[in-house]
């Protein structure tokens, strides 16, 4: 029985100590396994903190890097100008130097050509495809499209094709399309000027020692958007070819505006061989007719040959010179005072004044102001008047503008001499310029005298510019017209204003080249709703400078109404 005992407890024994064995083993696997999924989330943690410890050392070297690539002035001043920028007056730019693009082709990289080739044509209509494919089989490099914009780049690399290459070059871009084009010109591909301002300071503007110092014009890009628009409207109106004006600061020659319509946009790099597009400011060479009427009364005054209000007594309505006969436009009484021929126009009446003055004289003046030689400007694109002849009848009809040549340029210049207190002012387009001692013509009393008769040009009823009086701005002014040097075909109509004539800043000349009439326009001719009678430039000329007057004089800076017609009288007596 003890034995059994014993072994019973033996057996017993065993078997408690197996299930604690295998209870143990489990919870040693269980521990194993949790060691191991520890381990795992320890290891991943290192792996993300060391990523974040990586990005932020980059974060922080950068960040304190002093050269930041993502800074846009540093990587701006890695671009270096090959010209200066242009601007106007008011620092507003005009030209200048921007990166850009050509497109070019690998056709080695090309794996479907005719793939490729219709990419083309859908996408890129105007490209001209059959060369394309021709280059092609050439297989070689070439260039598919020179001088693209951002749009035209973005379009082609949407296509998607790896042979399609963007070469970098500098490219000159004008902010404003055709409002400069007959002024500030155009430089070549390789930035080389060949027209306009670029190519009249091509070497000034390729400065390496001024290339972040601009070129400053005279000129204000408002008032020359103000000018442009109205003489494109007043092109329309009238159906005219063509048109011009130009505002010049009497004192001191500052071109503020020049336009010459039809103008055309320089970014296009279009070659411009029509001589409709050509500048009629500098270039364009006219007979300008009655406004030279103002130059026989200023020589009259100053030789003391007779005072404004000299009666010129049995003015004929005829004048034969040789097989010419000189007459006027419209019947004028037969006594007419010296201030009375300019207002009313007569061409007899300058004719009778010029035959006091004497052909000398009048050669003398004429040689004085260069009128009749090339403009003085900064740009190469000028006229040349012709040679002047003192032949027969000469002396009488340049009195009133006939028989005599000059450009527009030259004659506002010396409207601008005639109403300075007479001192001949030099055109200019640069604003920081070297300024020439200026030289008399007339004297002071003359030029007041003669602002007082202009004044009266657009004032009084006899007047032919009364559509150029807006209150407060005392215009003056003369009208004519002009024939185009070669073509008597080619009508021009003009209209040269000043203002304010009680204290002379501006001159304004505005023409219309071939204007007709406008049957459907109603004007408001002193306080009367009418019609145009004529097509003379007191109809359409003048009444374009009025409304020009009228919207760029608050920008002069002119007091409106600050002085009266009263006030400006007393003053010139």
């Amino acid at each position: 029985m003890k034995k059994k005992y014993k072994k019973n407890k033996n057996i017993n024994q065993t078997s408690f100590y197996f299930e604690d064995y295998l209870e143990t083993n489990k919870k040693k696997q269980v521990l194993k396994k949790s060691n191991n999924f520890q381990d795992r989330i320890y290891l991943l943690f290192f792996f993300f903190f060391s990523l974040i410890l990586i990005f932020s050392i980059k974060i922080t070297h950068i960040s304190f890097n002093k050269k930041d690539i993502f800074n846009i002035v540093e990587q701006n001043s890695q671009f270096s100008l090959l010209r200066r920028d242009i601007v106007d007056r008011n620092d507003v730019i005009i030209s200048r130097n921007v990166k850009t693009f050509h497109a070019a082709v690998n056709p080695k990289l090309i794996k479907d050509k005719k793939n490729f080739i219709i990419k083309l044509r859908l996408n890129f209509p105007d490209l001209p495809i059959d060369q394309i494919k021709i280059k092609l089989k050439e297989n070689k490099y070439f260039r598919i499209k020179k001088r693209i914009d951002q749009i035209e780049r973005e379009r082609f690399w949407a296509l998607g094709e790896k042979a399609i290459k963007f070469e970098p070059f500098q490219a000159r871009m004008y902010t404003h399309g055709d409002l400069f084009s007959h002024i500030v010109g155009q430089v070549d591909y390789d930035n080389y000027g060949i027209s306009g301002i670029e190519k009249y300071f091509d070497r000034e503007l390729k400065n390496k020692e001024q290339i972040n110092q601009p070129l400053k014009l005279t000129l204000d890009s408002n008032i020359q958007y103000i000018i442009n628009k109205e003489l494109n409207n007043a092109i329309e109106t009238f159906d005219a070819t063509g048109g011009g004006a130009l505002l010049m600061n009497v004192n001191n020659g500052d071109i503020i505006s020049l336009v010459s319509l039809p103008n055309f946009n320089i970014n296009q790099r279009i070659i411009i061989k029509d001589k409709k597009f050509i500048n009629k400011i500098t270039k364009g060479v006219y007979e300008l007719g009655s406004i030279f009427k103002t130059f026989t009364i200023a020589l009259a005054l100053e030789h003391k040959l007779v005072d404004t209000n000299t009666i010129i007594e049995s003015i004929p309505k005829k004048i034969r010179c040789s097989i010419h006969e000189i007459t006027d436009m419209k019947e004028h009484p037969n006594n007419l005072s010296v201030e009375e021929i300019l207002v009313r126009s007569s061409n007899v009446g300058s004719v009778l004044l010029a035959k006091k003055i004497g052909k000398e004289n009048y050669k003398k003046f004429i040689k004085d102001t260069n009128i009749t030689r090339n403009p003085k400007i900064e740009l190469e694109e000028v006229g040349v008047p012709h040679k002047l002849k003192w032949n027969k009848c000469k002396l009488e009809t340049v009195s009133f503008g006939h028989g005599i040549t000059t450009t527009p340029l030259q004659a506002t210049a010396l409207y601008a001499a005639m109403i300075n207190g007479g001192k001949i002012v030099i055109p200019s387009l640069i604003k920081e310029r070297k300024t020439e001692n200026q030289k008399s013509i007339i004297s002071l009393d003359t030029s007041k005298k003669l602002r007082n008769i202009l004044r009266k040009v657009v004032s009084s009823e006899d007047g032919t510019a009364s559509l150029a009086d807006k209150d407060g701005y005392y215009v003056g002014g003369k009208t004519g017209t002009a024939e185009s040097y070669g073509d008597k075909k080619n009508r021009i109509n003009t209209f040269i204003s000043v203002f304010p004539t009680n204290k002379p800043n501006y001159t304004l000349f505005v023409m219309l080249e071939n204007p007709k009439i406008n049957k459907d326009l109603i004007y408001n001719y002193r306080g009367v709703k009418t019609k145009a009678p004529y097509n003379t430039s007191g109809w359409n000329s003048v009444y374009v400078a009025g409304k020009i007057i009228e919207k760029i004089g608050p920008i002069l800076a002119i007091n409106n109404g600050e002085f009266t017609d009263q006030h400006v009288v007393e003053k010139f007596n």
